[in-house]
């Protein structure tokens, strides 16, 4: 009975037009997604508050239909007419809404909400191969949801696809926030001006206000795909795949996510859409503890010992041998189960252990392609805490399966993860906690300006966690030091690298170094308290009791106004305040550090520096 009644509940966000349309509903109504297919293409649309934001857009999949044809016992090299035109629908199947929560071992937030209606589109081929492909679609509140699935079919059990034919058309006047690659600068241009394929998440302005954002979820079995302008349609995007995609029915494509708010920082606080469209976790991942780490520049024993000691007295529970632990490390004739004359791991993992400090260990995607069955159960037993991978191939399908599976392995042996260069997350950690970060950003290991970081939070951190390595005494800065101390939340990571390029005889004692003694790497509760790509933002993030905010100025500065109204009301706080002093305060990093008491009905103005920032600790008295 009650089954029935859930049904009928998710029957009115549902409605099916005809026997060849779907059309779904957000819980609070705001958006909403629809499917068509009364000619031969397979079209969809979105809309919020009724108003259009995705036109009509091709929707479907391209397969080889030559391996297609053979599967289906048919030996002609001749090519068929598209298998996509030839599907019709079938039905629609409407799904139970689901409101539940789910308590993550880390993250932004400490509960999160998986809340939507979905359905299903069903469509088959009309004759003896009764070929069939359903279409999964979910609406949430904080965006929309569709993949494509391939029931198990008896015959056609392989499957090569070889193009994603989805569009998504725009709104004429949208403006993206685009890069390249992973590592890339941004780019702030129309869509059509998007000629070379541009990464995920891309973020969009809407002429009308609105803004969306196109991310990916669930792909450890897939390509990399990215989005550039298609040729000869106006203010479309098409999809354009890595490399093409063997598939054994039954098979789901990995989720594509549509985003949708009335903010920019909205976008940011609705990020849980990617964990939520991840599998949970099975198992027992007790032993993930997520931290700060510092990296030793010295490749010694020495050196190793002298940064555990600095991370022992400031609060780091991770110290990382960098590369040159073994060697060659980037050669397939390196050999990462010895290690080099000059640094006693031995020695130096029982320091740590006696200290409380980790060690982890950095190894090259040579050594991880020839020895990774061999090597982590060794590090496991050597007591190695993490393991951050280097240079690893992943665009491809049979190199993102590979690297899923190393994240797998690596948890099979109590192995923390951290996937460096241009890896970036879809959600994977909700699956497999222990890989904590990854890079995937362009941080602070290529200097970027002010104005980049502030783009940052709305594009590449709502695809989840970024090692972005922050710098703080190097003379290459090329933003102010509260500015770093400010990234150092703004920028999410339950591993945070500090102190990236400095050595413990850096520190001279300086004040604001507190700051990262203190900071927590996850926490309850996110807010954002304003902010634009290319202007600025204000953040707050909550641990306990206590809470955290911080901004970032562009390369202009200008003046942040925090207002503390996610303080609880009726406490008062003693906030602890890091701001750009310049020369009045007589350190190196010139931050001044002051205290005030504060409540929920202040406001905090700084007039930031330019490059500059403010990084701030409120503790209830």
């Amino acid at each position: 009975m009650k089954k029935s009644i859930a049904i009928a509940a998710a029957a009115a966000a549902v409605l099916s037009v005809s026997a060849a349309e779907l059309r779904l509903s957000s819980p609070d109504g705001r958006n909403t997604i629809f499917f068509d297919k009364n000619g031969k293409e397979l079209t969809y649309s979105v809309a919020v508050d009724g108003n259009a934001v995705i036109l009509p857009s091709r929707a479907g999949l391209e397969i080889d239909n030559w391996v297609w044809e053979m599967a289906l016992g048919k030996r002609t090299l001749e090519q068929p007419e598209s298998w996509m035109d030839l599907l019709t629908v079938d039905s629609v199947t409407v799904h139970a809404p689901v409101d539940s929560t789910w308590t993550p071992l880390y993250g932004e937030r400490s509960t999160v909400r998986d809340r939507f209606n979905s359905a299903t589109l069903h469509m088959s081929r009309k004759d003896k191969s009764d070929y069939r492909l359903d279409v999964q679609v979910r609406a949430y509140d904080e965006g929309l949801a569709f993949r494509y699935f391939f029931p198990e079919h008896p015959a056609a059990i392989f499957h090569k696809v070889v193009g994603d034919l989805t569009d998504y058309t725009l709104p004429e006047g949208t403006m993206a926030w685009s890069e390249k690659w992973a590592q890339a600068t941004f780019d702030y241009t129309p869509v059509d001006s998007i000629t070379r394929p541009v990464e995920r998440a891309l973020t969009m302005e809407l002429p009308d206000g609105k803004w969306l954002a196109l991310l990916d979820a669930d792909v450890d079995d897939w390509c990399l795909t990215k989005f550039r302008a298609r040729e000869g349609k106006p203010g479309t995007l098409e999809s354009v795949m890595y490399s093409p995609v063997d598939i054994v029915t039954y098979y789901a494509t990995p989720w594509k996510i549509i985003m949708t708010a009335d903010t920019p920082g909205e976008l940011i606080e609705n990020n849980d859409i990617v964990l939520n469209l991840n599998l949970r976790a099975e198992g027992d991942f007790s032993w993930v503890k997520p931290g700060k780490i510092m990296r030793s520049t010295v490749m010694t024993t020495e050196g190793g010992i002298k940064t555990i000691d600095f991370c022992a007295e400031h609060n780091i529970p991770y110290m990382l041998y960098d590369w040159q632990w073994y060697v060659p490390c980037t050669s397939h004739d390196g050999d990462a189960t010895k290690v080099v004359d000059k640094v006693d791991m031995a020695k130096v993992i029982a320091h740590g252990k006696e200290k409380g400090v980790g060690v982890w260990l950095y190894v090259n995607q040579h050594a991880l392609m020839k020895q990774m069955d061999e090597l982590f159960p060794l590090l496991r037993q050597w007591g190695v805490a993490g393991v951050k991978s280097g240079f690893v191939q992943y665009a491809s399908h049979r190199w993102a399966t590979w690297l899923h599976d190393m994240v797998r392995k690596a948890a099979d042996n109590h192995l923390h993860m951290n996937i460096h260069d241009e890896f970036r997350p879809s959600g994977f950690s909700r699956t497999y906690p222990n890989l904590l970060t990854q890079e995937g950003i362009c941080g602070n290991e290529e200097w970027p300006d002010a104005t980049h970081n502030t783009i940052l939070p709305f594009t590449r951190m709502l695809n989840g966690a970024a090692d972005y390595t922050i710098c703080y005494y190097d003379k290459r800065l090329r933003n102010t030091h509260a500015h770093q101390l400010a990234a150092s939340l703004i920028f999410y990571s339950p591993l945070q690298t500090i102190l990236w390029y400095d050595k413990p005889d850096a520190y001279n004692g300086e004040p604001e170094i507190k700051w990262f003694e203190d900071l927590e790497t996850v926490f309850d509760d996110t807010r954002v308290l304003s902010g634009r790509p290319g202007e600025g933002i204000a953040m707050a993030r909550r641990k306990g009791d206590t809470w955290w905010a911080a901004a970032l100025a562009n390369n202009d500065g200008g003046r942040q106004t925090v207002d503390l109204s996610f303080l609880e009301p009726g406490k008062k706080y003693e906030a602890t305040i890091y701001t750009d002093g310049g020369e009045k305060v007589k350190t190196r990093t010139h931050v001044a550090v002051d205290t005030k008491k504060v409540k929920n009905t202040d406001k905090l103005a700084f007039e930031l520096a330019p490059r500059g920032g403010v990084a701030i600790k409120f503790r209830p008295l």
